[in-house]
């Protein structure tokens, strides 16, 4: 299964506000606070090392006067790939661009996408990298991420965005209870109670003509 990412990380809610000046750009929203602003389309230039477009360093500068900024991109395919991430802060690039190829297997806090989220303030959540841990495995391809961000257009900010999926898991879940109320295993046979037995062969339960009701 392959998984293409190209975007830049930073805080949800400064992300979206600095993002308003490009044409069609969506922040899709990580956890921790952060977000997820694809590069696809005109900003996207194959052929280099990093595929950040030309002139796009120049507009992380100024988007880092105001807080740190990350460019990430990966490639994967079956059982290995690669990574490369950038910081901007203070109106400068301060750390990489580092790159790495990678086999998939337990992550490594020095991986350039994960030691990149260390700087910008993620931390770890169990056993996960941090990769994982803000979510940037919820999608598979720049399409999936581009669509997650129009999914959370609605919302005016991270907070609003955030209490209305624990709304919908919370929906989900006494969905779920309720479905499974009432659903009978198919290893449970039915126990019917005494009156009904009764009715039954009394002839109270309207059966089809020319049929008997099976009781065991």
């Amino acid at each position: 299964m392959s998984y293409v990412l190209r975007g830049v990380v930073g805080e949800f809610d400064r992300l979206r506000s600095l993002s308003g000046e490009v044409p069609q750009a969506v922040v899709a929203p990580l956890r921790q606070r952060l977000g997820l602003l694809p590069v696809t389309g005109e900003w996207q230039e194959s052929g280099q090392v990093t595929r950040m477009p030309p002139g796009f360093a120049g507009r992380l500068e100024d988007w880092s006067r105001g807080g740190r900024v990350a460019y990430v991109e990966a490639d994967f395919w079956g059982g290995g790939g690669s990574q490369a991430a950038a910081l901007w802060e203070n109106g400068r690039r301060s750390w990489g661009p580092e790159h790495a190829s990678i086999r998939v297997g337990p992550p490594h806090d020095d991986w350039p996408i994960n030691a990149v989220l260390a700087r910008l303030g993620a931390v770890r959540a169990g056993a996960a990298g941090l990769f994982d841990a803000v979510g940037l495995g919820r999608e598979r391809d720049m399409e999936g991420w581009r669509r997650a961000g129009l999914e959370a257009l609605d919302a005016p900010g991270y907070d609003a965005w955030e209490a209305a999926c624990r709304a919908r898991q919370e929906a989900d879940a006494r969905a779920a209870a309720e479905r499974d109320r009432y659903a009978r295993r198919a290893d449970v046979p039915v126990v019917l109670d005494g009156r009904t037995v009764r009715d039954a062969r009394r002839g109270d339960l309207a059966q089809p003509k020319g049929r008997e009701l099976a009781l065991g």
